[in-house]
């Protein structure tokens, strides 16, 4: 590990019990800073709402930490707008926002259109499948951003059990992100949860991002906000145990594929083929070949989008 990383370590990694919420609450008061908290989902009509609740009640109801509670939905089959409306979120239509742009499937599209839709400073990301969800998630990763002005982004840290073995969860992150992070960007080589859905960044530094599409915005984001703000500006801070929905196998290949492919996105940026992944399942006697586009498509830093500028200018 680079000696940089290791000072970095010491000195920008935090547990969720150094800031207690009486010193975040003061810090808020005192900046005058705002919070956006954004569940980005899709079909979680079983978790989005106790997550809801738990925010609401805690961090916007006893204590005025959170100032907006965004629930954007991409397209759900099952009652999750419904479910996120009634535990108090404010629910938004992936695809009403910024409709002369025919929205893309994936994860980072609705991330990126969360920022035409929320006016917090500090906006925070939380995925909306997460099981015995506590606020200190939101408090944790929110509290560095605001006690702290040379923090620009903060990612949560925290165990990933599956299937009852602690510290099992993540393997995409173990088998893809880890190695390509040590490889290739070794100053972000001291984070535990590179591609963790719960993250918090100033509204100024995210609007100057790119964000691809899918999978890869979690390692894009980071990658790229390591290059435009510094090491020294990111932090992580540990908030437990996180609990959620497992996906088999054969997704995390796909999710694999893009990662690296927002990697190799940012390792060259000239004229690459179109890559696709083929995976196998059997069929009868034999397998039969499945292929995927693995290609990430990326949206513009969202300063750049005209009708951000004018609600900034509003």
């Amino acid at each position: 590990m680079l000696e940089e990383v290791e000072r970095w370590l010491s000195a920008r990694s935090w547990s969720v019990h150094d800031r207690p919420l009486h010193s975040i609450l003061a810090a808020k008061q005192r900046t005058g800073r705002t919070v956006s908290v954004v569940l980005p989902a899709l079909n979680e009509e079983e978790t989005v709402g106790d997550i809801a609740a738990a925010v609401r009640h805690d961090l916007m109801l006893q204590v005025p930490l959170v100032d907006e509670l965004v629930v954007v939905d991409s397209g759900s089959t099952d009652r999750t707008s419904e479910v996120a409306a009634a535990a108090g979120a404010t629910v938004v239509h992936r695809d009403a926002i910024l409709p002369r742009l025919p929205a893309l499937p994936g994860k980072g599209e609705v991330l990126w259109r969360s920022l035409l839709v929320t006016r917090g400073d500090i906006v925070c990301f939380v995925d909306a499948d997460l099981r015995d969800f506590s606020s200190d998630f939101v408090s944790g990763i929110v509290g560095p951003l605001l006690t702290d002005p040379e923090v620009e982004l903060v990612k949560g840290m925290y165990d990933r059990p599956l299937g009852g073995a602690a510290g099992q969860g993540g393997r995409v992150t173990e088998l893809m992100a880890r190695p390509l992070l040590n490889m290739h960007w070794p100053r972000l080589a001291g984070f535990v949860q590179p591609l963790g859905g719960e993250y918090a960044a100033r509204r100024s530094l995210l609007e100057q991002l790119p964000f691809p599409v899918g999978y890869g915005v979690e390692l894009g984001v980071l990658v790229d906000a390591l290059h435009l703000a510094g090491l020294d500006a990111l932090a992580q801070v540990d908030v437990g145990v996180r609990k959620h929905r497992h996906q088999d196998g054969q997704a995390l290949g796909r999710m694999a594929a893009e990662i690296y492919r927002t990697a190799q996105l940012r390792l060259a940026r000239g004229h690459l083929i179109r890559p696709s992944l083929t995976q196998f399942e059997r069929n009868g006697d034999g397998f039969e070949p499945r292929t995927y586009s693995v290609d990430t498509e990326e949206r513009p830093p969202m300063v750049e989008i005209a009708e951000y500028q004018a609600r900034r200018a509003a």
